[in-house]
């Protein structure tokens, strides 16, 4: 009996083994990240402003995004990975637009729908909160601004910071 148990529990094991093996996904059906190259480009990408204290409120960075390409690109979205983080682009008239954040937490990103000329540079103002996440957000913080074209390409300009009380 108990080696017909054995046997049993054994092979049991190995058609589930086998089966995981055979059901396993094959290399062109893993899902990828967008591969395709965006159209716009940054003279710096990400930005570390090392340590901040809460008690000295926001941080701020500038970002230089150009439209590499010789089309006119359109941006329908900027969003950022957390609420801590806001983005403003700057129009072709100098004029500011935004604020962009997270989506969720019940309210709307509005779209951007920003066309950046062949060849015109605007800048993406990031502003970062250290007191978003209260007395627990500290040590070292990642966030990501997303700018997203009409093609679903992508640009990501990221931030760190080291929050200190």
């Amino acid at each position: 009996m108990k080696k017909e148990l054995l046997v049993g529990v054994l092979g049991l094991v190995l058609v589930l083994v086998a089966s995981v093996w055979f059901f396993r996904p094959g290399p062109e059906t893993i899902a990828t990240t967008n591969s395709s190259v965006s159209s716009l480009s940054a003279s710096e990408i990400s930005y570390d402003f090392g340590r901040i204290s809460m008690k000295n409120g926001v941080v701020e960075k500038t970002f230089t995004v150009t439209n590499t390409s010789s089309e006119d690109v359109l941006i329908e979205k900027i969003t950022t990975s957390c609420m801590c983080t806001t983005a403003f682009i700057t129009r072709a008239s100098g004029e500011e637009k935004g604020p962009y954040g997270m989506v969720g937490h019940g309210a709307s990103v509005p779209k951007a729908n920003e066309t950046i000329k062949a060849g015109e540079t605007r800048t993406v103002r990031v502003v970062f909160d250290p007191n978003a996440h209260g007395p627990a957000g500290v040590g070292l913080i990642e966030r990501l601004v997303m700018l997203e074209d009409s093609y679903g390409d992508r640009l990501d300009l990221s931030i760190s910071v080291t929050v200190t009380p």
